[in-house]
């Protein structure tokens, strides 16, 4: 075990030890970030972009960069990207006014402490924090079903957070906000509550302009279409199913994360499915334990590690999910949806909870592994888009459309 890996398993173990690291890191942190906010002004003209914390070139901040990269109003604005793997996106890297830097480095620092507009769909860390002059355009990462931040009330859900250390958090992003972007109504009051947007007089914040993320659901083509089923080397004939299950915040390793559970039985799935359909498999991007499907190859594909979830989305012909928030994305395809919710009593009264009620789901919600099969085949038979789809629709997803992100670009880069 590394030393890294030791120092969490002990802090895991030890609550005193874990808040010990913390405020050292916090301190080191905070130290060397105000002296590179002193020594740098700020440049109204450069961006810095992050989406999952570094993880990955996607989401909202993905299309908010590409429409001020490629806008003539914006031609003189410069961008930074900050990836925990900077290599994989070298070819982003030799973008003319684009610069790429390493999560967590001297330069990333440097580039928040420099840069006029800050863009990320989740979280920075509590040392960062921006001057009266800079802006901090916080996309967030899709409508939500299951309970965030100060409306958790499962004080046993969370293997890593007590709610009080959740709501802290939450607390530490929120009172930086000067845009919280929102697809609808309903998003507002969510993240307002959540984010306890009132405690630090941040009401005002909501920018409800739909979201960036799914401009492409509305932009694809065939062409595109072809070219995403050879990228992953998809058999022609097959429908597709997404599989894209959310993370358990009561399961979690020391050392190594979130960890997940298939509960699901591929064998089985496989010889109920298999002469007509494969399914594409999405962990969520904070489970750290990774997937061997190499005994269902031609009929599962582990694309856990593929950047842009609408991709994936546009190639499938059906959305299997549980409690993630892929769905409210997915129903702008009118296709079609089942919710596989094994440990639904589980997730609801121990974990989370849900903010809206389940009946409004469009698609069917199976508890049975022994049902999942026929379920996804009557889905994938027939029309899906009914009075209780359009419902949905209406409520959750009547700002989206192909130019979010110019709306929300024009909004806040002003």
């Amino acid at each position: 075990m590394s030393l890294k890996a030791k120092v969490i398993a002990v802090a895991k173990k030890n609550p005193w030890f874990r808040e010990f690291c913390r405020g050292a890191v916090h301190i080191a942190g905070t130290a060397g970030y105000f002296f590179l906010k002193i020594f740098h002004p700020v440049d109204k003209k450069l961006v810095v972009f992050a989406s999952f914390q570094g993880r990955s070139y996607a989401c909202s901040p993905r299309r908010i960069y590409e429409v001020l990269r490629d806008g003539e109003q914006y031609r003189d604005y410069r961008f930074i990207w900050a990836f925990d793997k900077p290599e994989r996106h070298a070819e982003l890297a030799r973008e003319p006014r684009t610069q790429v830097v390493r999560y967590g480095s001297l330069s990333y620092y440097r580039a928040y402490a420099r840069a006029g507009y800050w863009v990320s769909n989740s979280r920075l860390p509590e040392h960062i924090f921006p001057k009266k002059s800079q802006v901090y355009l916080q996309t967030w990462h899709g409508t939500p079903l299951k309970r965030l931040g100060y409306d958790i009330e499962a004080a046993g859900g969370n293997a890593m957070n007590s709610i009080a250390e959740i709501r802290k958090k939450y607390d530490q992003d929120s009172w930086r906000y000067t845009y919280l972007l929102s697809p609808s109504r309903f998003c507002s009051e969510k993240l307002t509550s959540a984010f306890h947007l009132k405690k630090f007089g941040k009401e005002n914040c909501i920018v409800e302009k739909g979201y960036p993320r799914n401009d492409f659901l509305f932009r694809f083509t065939p062409e595109d279409v072809a070219r995403i089923r050879r990228e992953l080397g998809l058999p022609e004939g097959k429908k597709v199913v997404l599989y894209a299950p959310t993370f358990r915040d009561n399961r979690h390793t020391a050392g190594l994360g979130y960890t997940y559970d298939l509960g699901l039985d591929f064998d089985r799935l496989r010889e109920e499915l298999g002469e007509e359909c494969v399914i594409l498999f999405r962990a969520h991007y904070l489970v750290a334990n990774s997937f061997d499907f190499s005994r269902y190859e031609g009929f599962v594909f582990d694309v856990s590690g593929y950047d842009n979830i609408n991709d994936l989305y546009v190639v499938s012909d059906l959305l299997m999910t549980d409690y993630s928030s892929v769905f409210f994305d997915y129903a702008n395809l009118k296709r079609p949806m089942v919710f596989y919710m094994y440990d639904l009593a589980e997730y609801q009264h121990e974990i989370r909870d849900f903010y809206l009620n389940l009946e409004e789901l469009p698609g069917e919600i199976v508890t049975e592994e022994k049902r999942l099969a026929g379920a996804i085949r009557e889905a994938l038979s027939g029309s899906c888009y009914n009075e209780k789809y359009q419902a949905f629709h209406d409520k959750f997803n009547y700002l989206d459309g192909p130019d979010c992100g110019e709306r929300v670009a024009e909004y806040c880069f002003k």
